[in-house]
């Protein structure tokens, strides 16, 4: 049984990538050059598995396209300070969790990136809001049918399949090819 399984997700992996637009990865690029070039600030939030890739992508963008000290993106992950989180959860609700840091840290001109497997959260939805309310530019990378969060987002890389893990794999994979290209504009 786990052969068939395993085949029937890398089945399904595989025609989610080969099916990927890559024209929004391509506008989302663009979008993180310019961040980085005019000393932006770079939020990304997710829930669950998309909060850890939201806390690795930012490891990329502070460190991994750095070719010398201090030399990556200014970025933070409103999915990792455990305290701001739980106390944001309990005294204003967790639907505000990521809106509310984005209040304080954010600047009009800055970008928010949301990963969410279904574009449906309402954490999600209420920071892409307030972002595009403030000039902060949003791009999201969703799954299943992007949900609601395909609308708000000026941006969306959008993995087409009713899958949280091939999505939440996805992220991944793009948010690499997006440290790739960031590391090779820096190299030159």
């Amino acid at each position: 049984m786990t052969k068939e399984i395993a085949q029937e997700y890398l089945n399904n992996l595989s025609k989610t990538i080969n099916e990927l637009d890559v024209s929004g990865v391509c506008e989302v690029a663009t979008i993180l050059k310019n961040a980085v070039q005019n000393n932006k600030q770079i939020f990304v939030c997710g829930n669950g598995g998309s909060a850890a890739n939201s806390n690795h992508f930012v490891n990329d963008l502070v460190y991994g396209i750095a070719k010398k000290t201090g030399g990556g993106a200014k970025a933070i992950s409103l999915s990792a300070n455990n305290a701001v989180m739980t106390c944001l959860a309990n005294d204003v609700g967790y639907d505000r969790i990521f809106l509310e840091q984005l209040a304080v840290q954010g600047n009009p001109g800055d970008v928010l990136l949301v990963f969410s497997g279904s574009g449906n959260s309402p954490n999600i939805l209420n920071v892409c809001s307030y972002a595009k309310e403030n000039q902060i530019t949003v791009c999201g990378f969703l799954g299943y049918d992007g949900g609601k969060a395909l609308e708000i987002c000026d941006h969306a890389v959008h993995f087409n399949i009713r899958d949280m893990q091939i999505s939440e794999d996805l992220q991944l994979v793009v948010g690499h090819i997006l440290m790739k290209d960031l590391c090779s504009m820096l190299a030159s």
